[in-house]
Parts: C-alpha cells; sequence; structure tokens
C-alpha cells in the first residue's frame, strides 16, 4: 500500500430490519376479490391463516395473537369433510413420496387417476336421456373445467357439422368462473368491471329466482313455467341455429344460494331438448354432497350433457377440478377421431397425481361418513333455526336454503319487498360484526343476502352457534343504524 492510499472505510449499515408477514404480505401479494389500495395502505387487515379443524380456523390479524373462528362458509363452499384430516395428507404424503408429477397427454396415467375417473363415472347422476356418464377430463379450478366446457361446446359441434350452433346460454346471478369464457358466464357485473367481459358467445337468461322474480300472486310452478317460456322466447330471437348450450347451477351459489323453484329444471330441461341444445350442469359448489344429495342434479332431476365439478372433489385439500362428459357428447367425439385427430386440448396439470389421490381419500371420508345424509339431516335442522331467528325480524325478507346451502335475504321492507340502501352496506355490516363474534358468514355480492355453507360435518351444536351468533350480530347492527338514525 503507498503511503497515499488510505483504508477502506467500512460502510456504516443500519441496523436490519426484519419485516412483519403482514408487511410482506402488503408488498408481494396481490389477493384477489380485495381492495388493492386499502390492503396495501393497511385500511384492511393482513389475515393470516395459521391452522383449522372441523368447522374452526385460526387467524392472525396483522400479527395479533391468533383467535379461532367457526368457519360457516367453508373456505368458499369447498372444505365439505372440514378442516385438519390427517387421512387426506397422508395420501398426499403417500402420492408425492411416489410420484409428485407427471403429465396426461399420450394416453399416460397413474393408477389413482384411473380409479379415480372410474368412480366418477359410476357415482355421477345419469346424463341425457338417462346414459351414463362416460369420460372425466382433468383441470385445477372450476373457472377453467369451465373454460373446457365451452370448449367441447364448440368441439362438439363443429364435429357434427353444426359450426354456427356455438353460443352458450347463461343466466343472470350465475357464478360460473372468472375466467375469460367462464367469467363471461358468471351472470354477476361485479366480476365483469373494468375486465372487457362478457364475451359475445354467451346469450343472458333470467334468474330462477321467485322471491324476487316472480309476478305478484304467482306461484313457484307458474313463474318455472314463465321463466321457460322466456327462455324459449330468447332462443327463437336469437336463432336455435347458433345456440349451443345453456349453463347453469342446481342451485345458485355465489348469486345468493338460491334453490330453485318447484318445476324449473324440469320446464327448462324440455325446452332445452325442444331445440337440441347441450345441458352443462356446474356441480362445482352443488357436487358430493352440499345440497344433501351426491349431486344438484340428483336431487333435482336433471340429465346433463357436461358436469362441472371442483371444491368437494378434494374439499380443497388439493386442487383438482373435472368434467363429466355424458355420452352424446362422448360418442360424437369419439366417431370424430378419425377427421380430427388427436384431442387437441389439455393443461399441464390435468390429471395431477396429489390432486387425485387427494379426491380419493377425500371422497372415501365423505361416502364412510355419510356427509351427504349429515348435510341434509343438519341443513334441514339449521333451515328451520334460521327461520326461528330470523323471520320476526324487522328486515327479514326472505330465509332459504337447501342442505348446507343457506341464506337470509334483507329488505328495507317485507311487505313491499323494498330493496335495502347498498350504499348503508347493511349486509357486509351484520357479516363483519358476525366475524367479529367468532363465525365467519358470508355477504353475498352484489344482493343483500347473508349465506351459509359450512362444512357437511357440521353438528346441530354448531349449527345453533351459528345462527345464534348471526341473529345477535344482526340485531347489534340494527341497533347500531337506529342510533345513526340511518334509513335503510
Amino acid at each position: 500500500m503507498s503511503a497515499t492510499a488510505q483504508p477502506p472505510i467500512a460502510a456504516v449499515v443500519p441496523e436490519s430490519i426484519t419485516p412483519s408477514l403482514p408487511e410482506l404480505d402488503r408488498a408481494s401479494v396481490l389477493h384477489p376479490s380485495t381492495s388493492i389500495a386499502d390492503f396495501a395502505s393497511g385500511k384492511l387487515p393482513s389475515t393470516i391463516v395459521e391452522g383449522a379443524s372441523g368447522v374452526r380456523i385460526r387467524i392472525s390479524e396483522n400479527g395479533a395473537p391468533a383467535t379461532e373462528l367457526i368457519d360457516a362458509f367453508a373456505g368458499l363452499y369447498c372444505v365439505n369433510i372440514g378442516y385438519g384430516r390427517s387421512e387426506v395428507a397422508d395420501a398426499i404424503g403417500r402420492q408425492a413420496h411416489q410420484l409428485a408429477y407427471f403429465h396426461t397427454y399420450a394416453g399416460h396415467s397413474t393408477d389413482e387417476m384411473i380409479l379415480l375417473s372410474d368412480r366418477l363415472v359410476r357415482m355421477a347422476p345419469v346424463g341425457h336421456d338417462g346414459e351414463p356418464m362416460q369420460r372425466v377430463f382433468y383441470g385445477t379450478s372450476g373457472s377453467d373445467a369451465n373454460e373446457t366446457n365451452a370448449k367441447l361446446v364448440w368441439y362438439y359441434h363443429n364435429l357434427i357439422g353444426k359450426p354456427r350452433k356455438k353460443r352458450i346460454i347463461a343466466r343472470e346471478r350465475a357464478y360460473h368462473g372468472n375466467s375469460v369464457m367462464a367469467g363471461s358466464m358468471t351472470g354477476l357485473n361485479f366480476y365483469h368491471n373494468f375486465m372487457d367481459l362478457p364475451v359475445s358467445a354467451i346469450v343472458r337468461a333470467g334468474a330462477p329466482h321467485h322471491y324476487w322474480g316472480a309476478n305478484p300472486g304467482e306461484t313457484e310452478e307458474q313463474f318455472s313455467a314463465r321463466r321457460a317460456g322466456e327462455l324459449e322466447a330468447l332462443i327463437l330471437r336469437e336463432d336455435p341455429e347458433t345456440i349451443g348450450a345453456f349453463i347453469g347451477e342446481p342451485v345458485l351459489g355465489t348469486g345468493g344460494l338460491i334453490p330453485p323453484p318447484a318445476g324449473y329444471w324440469a320446464a327448462i330441461q324440455a325446452v332445452l331438448r325442444k331445440y337440441d341444445i347441450l345441458l352443462i350442469a356446474d356441480e362445482v359448489i352443488t357436487g358430493f354432497g352440499r345440497t344433501g344429495r351426491l349431486f344438484g342434479c340428483d336431487r333435482y332431476g336433471i340429465q346433463p350433457d357436461l358436469i362441472t365439478i371442483a371444491k368437494g372433489l378434494t374439499s380443497a385439500y388439493a386442487p383438482l377440478s373435472g368434467v363429466i362428459v355424458g355420452k352424446r357428447v362422448y360418442d360424437v367425439m369419439k366417431a370424430g377421431s378419425a377427421e380430427a385427430g388427436v384431442f387437441p386440448h389439455g393443461y399441464t396439470y390435468t390429471g395431477h397425481p396429489i390432486g387425485v389421490a387427494a379426491a380419493n381419500a377425500n371422497l372415501d371420508i365423505l361416502e364412510r361418513e355419510n356427509l351427504t345424509g349429515n348435510a341434509d339431516e343438519v341443513g334441514s335442522y339449521m333451515l328451520a333455526a334460521l327461520h326461528n331467528a330470523f323471520d320476526g325480524l324487522p328486515i327479514t325478507g326472505e330465509v332459504r336454503g337447501v342442505g348446507l346451502m343457506l341464506a337470509v335475504e334483507f329488505v328495507a321492507d317485507p311487505g313491499t319487498k323494498r330493496r335495502l340502501d347498498p350504499a348503508n352496506t347493511v349486509t357486509y355490516r351484520i357479516s363483519k360484526r358476525a366475524r367479529e363474534l367468532g363465525v365467519i358468514t358470508r355477504a353475498m355480492p352484489q344482493s343483500e343476502a347473508l349465506g351459509f355453507a359450512p362444512p357437511l360435518v357440521l353438528s346441530r351444536a354448531e349449527a345453533d352457534q351459528i345462527v345464534e351468533t348471526a341473529v345477535r350480530a344482526t340485531r347489534e347492527v340494527l341497533d347500531e343504524l337506529s342510533r345513526e338514525s340511518v334509513q335503510l
């Protein structure tokens, strides 16, 4: 070192500050259905789910000590067998050790996928004309399964020489996913805003909600017949040779947890058969026991061409979805192979080994513990409890449900059905208060309905606790609004 050279000066490094998990959450994660600005600023809490068991989860908000909540919405209607089932975790672990991944292109299979597919075909409801369903195609979410359905509708009609018969009828208030075609099938504007949806391939039909849609004095059967007549008029107006399929949830889910009115599905199916229109039954929520039947189709006598499955297929222990393909569609696809060549559709994770292993373990529990029967029995009990708790309240318009899909619809005036002012966010406030009291419910999108869809392992005592908390939250919010002199 020369006489003039100076030794290097050590950099002064400030004491390291490790960001907390909530801070990292705000700085790195883009959350769905969350106000981006409010979350980034801290106005909305960072909620970290630390564990769960049965119908309860443990959460920490903004780094505070963990608290326990009853999850009366099963995640997003999906944890049918309840949380913390080690049997499914063990199946996932075994599969991961044996074979974590291989694709299913060019006829490659795994033992678990083969067994699951055979099981699903056998347990599925009958399809068009009472024929058994034939094959299963897998994805990872209900959204991508409905994307597959759209492509199958187009593929089918191209193969039978009807290239114009491509548009799909979907209903107001339906929820079919959040991707491009599935999001377009969805009939809730919230999911379309600033996203350039829906695309033009979708035709919209009316919602099957008797409470809001019926004319004065109209019975459920009369309302259903009118909806079917409106559907036929829509098909004729749009040209039957351009309509390829109709998609519907057996029970509307995110649109409000709305069971169909009496006679609805029989009337709708008669119209679809008349104009040779495929029927897609979206069983993402209703499948695997939630309605008190194995499938919603079983409950309502629906004979579909295509069935969408997800959520309860694995109880969300691993991502997996599927399309169960009926005979009418499969026979055309098989016969068209000579012309079309290999089936030109698939995903990297189609039939993922870990997902199908989780599904088989999940369905073992569902069947062994008769959770479908429990959903029917406890669901009926909980519906009666909701009627007892809410029917006398000054804002209760309708209490409704089937199985463990239940809701209370709030209005400003039950006598006139005058709607609540959405600016007052009444149902959101009720749901928020219920959460503060220890129960997760859901303020349903674009409505004033408080929704319940708990795990199918729910007991009567847990149902009582949910109802008692929900009605307490409702009364407390009504008292707050009264003190604030808010006009409903």
